[in-house]
C-alpha cells in the first residue's frame, strides 16, 4: 500500500499541475467498500490509491454513481456536533462526502462518509474539480476501454468543398483563351493565435420513461388530434382525463380516463407515431438540465443494469476519443421491478453486459446528431433502471443510487 500510494502521489502532483493550468484530466474515482480502498483512474490507468473507511453498520455508505458537487478546505459537519471534515468533497446534498480524518481504520467506521488519511485527502483535493465522477461499489470496479457503434463520437467538421473555393483565371496551352481553375486561397495572416476554450462536458442518463414523460406525450398527441387536453405539462389534471375519455369513447376502448399501455399504444397508432417509446435520454451540463428525448428499449422485461461510461482522450488528428466503462451491481427493489415489468435481472459480472444493454436501446437520429455536436472531453453516460432518484436535483449531475445506506 505504501508503494502504491507513493506512485500515486507522483501522478497526483502532475495532475494538480494540469488542473492549475486550466486543463484538468477527466479522472474517475472508485471506492470499494469490500476492499476499503479508493483508486483514482485516468481512463484505465491507476493514478493514485489509498485506504479508506466507509460507513459502519446502521450508517452504511450508499453505493452508486456520484459526482463532486462542492469542495471545502475547512468544513464542519452540521449533523454530527460540528465534527471537523477537512478537505471535504461533497457527493450528495443529503450529507455524503469524501473527507480527511485522523481515524481511518481498515474497516467501516464512519457515519456514511468516506474517510481518507489526511495526506492523501490533501493531494486528492488538488487533483479534483466539481463534476468529477465518484463511483462507490461493494466490490472493486476497474474501467475498461470499450468500442461500440452505439457510442457517440464528436461531430466531424466537413472539409471545404471544391465548389466553394475561390476561382482565378489561368492561362491554357492555347494562347488565345483563358480558363478558370479552382485554387484554394491561403487564409489571411492572423496577428495572434487564439486558443478556443474547452466546452463543459455533458452528462447523459438513459433510463425507463416515467409517468410524467408518458403524460406529456399523451397531452401533446391528444391536442394534435383535436382532443382538448390542456397545457402539455406532464401532469394529468381533470381536462386531460376528460380528453382521454373522449378519445377512448371515439375509439371504442375501455373508458376509464387512465393512461394504460393499451390506451397509449392506440393513441400513438391513431397519430401515426408508431410504437410508443418506453425509455428516456436526459442530458445535463454544468449541473443544469439541457434537453431530453424519448428512446426505445427492446425487451423491457430484462433489466438494463447499471452502467457508467466516460469519454476522453480525444485524438487531435482524428477528432475521435475513447470510452471507458464500468458496470455496477444492480440492486433493484421489488416494487421498482414490478412497476417497470422487469422479470429478468441483468448479470453485472458478464463480460459483455454493457454491450448487450446498449444493443437494446434505439436513440433517434436527430438526438444522436445533437449529442455528437455537444460531446467533449470528460462527457459521461449512465444507463440504469433506477431513473431519476431524489438525490438528482438542482445543482447536481445525475446521481444514481444502487443501494441506500442502512
Amino acid at each position: 500500500m505504501r508503494l502504491a500510494f507513493g506512485i500515486g502521489l507522483v501522478f497526483a502532483l502532475s495532475a494538480s499541475t494540469a488542473l492549475a493550468a486550466g486543463n484538468p484530466a477527466p479522472l474517475q474515482i472508485v471506492v470499494s467498500k469490500d476492499q476499503q480502498s479508493l483508486v483514482v483512474y485516468d481512463g484505465d490507468t491507476v493514478i493514485a490509491t489509498s485506504n479508506v473507511s466507509t460507513g459502519k453498520a446502521g450508517h452504511s455508505t450508499p453505493t452508486g454513481i456520484f459526482s463532486i458537487l462542492e469542495k471545502r478546505r475547512f468544513h464542519k459537519s452540521n449533523i454530527y456536533s460540528n465534527a471537523p471534515m477537512p478537505f471535504m468533497q461533497r457527493l450528495t446534498w443529503s450529507g455524503i462526502a469524501l473527507h480527511a480524518s485522523n481515524h481511518v481504520p481498515a474497516y467501516p467506521a464512519s457515519h456514511g462518509c468516506v474517510r481518507m488519511p489526511e495526506d492523501f485527502a490533501r493531494q486528492l483535493f488538488k487533483m479534483t474539480g466539481r463534476g468529477l465522477h465518484v463511483l462507490i461499489s461493494d466490490r472493486q470496479l476497474t474501467p475498461v476501454a470499450i468500442a461500440d457503434p452505439f457510442l457517440f463520437q464528436p461531430a466531424v467538421v466537413e472539409p471545404v468543398l471544391l465548389s466553394d473555393v475561390t476561382l482565378r483565371p489561368s492561362v491554357s496551352q492555347v494562347h488565345t483563351k483563358t480558363v478558370e481553375v479552382a485554387t484554394i486561397q491561403p487564409e489571411p495572416a492572423k496577428t495572434a493565435a487564439v486558443e478556443t476554450e474547452r466546452k463543459p462536458p455533458i452528462r447523459m442518463l438513459i433510463t425507463h420513461r416515467g409517468q410524467r414523460e408518458i403524460s406529456l406525450d399523451v397531452q401533446i398527441l391528444l391536442n394534435a388530434l383535436g382532443y382538448a387536453a390542456g397545457i402539455a405539462d406532464g401532469y394529468a389534471g381533470a381536462q386531460t382525463v376528460e380528453a382521454i375519455k373522449a378519445f377512448q369513447t371515439a375509439e371504442k376502448l375501455a373508458i376509464d380516463g387512465k393512461t394504460t399501455p393499451a390506451f397509449v399504444e392506440a393513441l400513438y397508432a391513431k397519430a401515426g407515431k408508431g410504437k410508443p417509446p418506453n425509455g428516456q435520454l436526459l442530458v445535463r451540463r454544468n449541473f443544469e438540465p439541457l434537453f431530453e428525448t424519448p428512446v426505445v428499449i427492446a425487451q423491457p422485461e430484462i433489466a438494463l443494469g447499471t452502467h457508467f461510461l466516460q469519454f476522453q482522450n480525444i485524438d487531435a488528428s482524428t477528432g475521435k476519443g475513447e470510452w471507458f466503462a464500468m458496470t455496477l451491481d444492480n440492486a433493484l427493489p421489488g416494487p421498482i421491478k414490478k412497476r417497470l415489468g422487469i422479470t429478468l435481472e441483468e448479470d453485472a459480472m458478464a463480460f459483455n453486459a454493457v454491450q448487450r444493454t446498449m444493443g437494446r436501446i434505439t436513440i433517434p437520429d436527430d438526438a444522436r446528431q445533437r449529442i455528437s455536436e455537444l460531446l467533449t472531453e470528460g462527457s459521461s453516460m449512465t444507463i440504469s433502471d433506477m431513473g431519476l432518484g431524489q438525490e438528482t436535483g438542482d445543482g447536481t449531475d445525475f446521481v444514481t443510487i444502487t443501494r441506500s445506506g442502512l
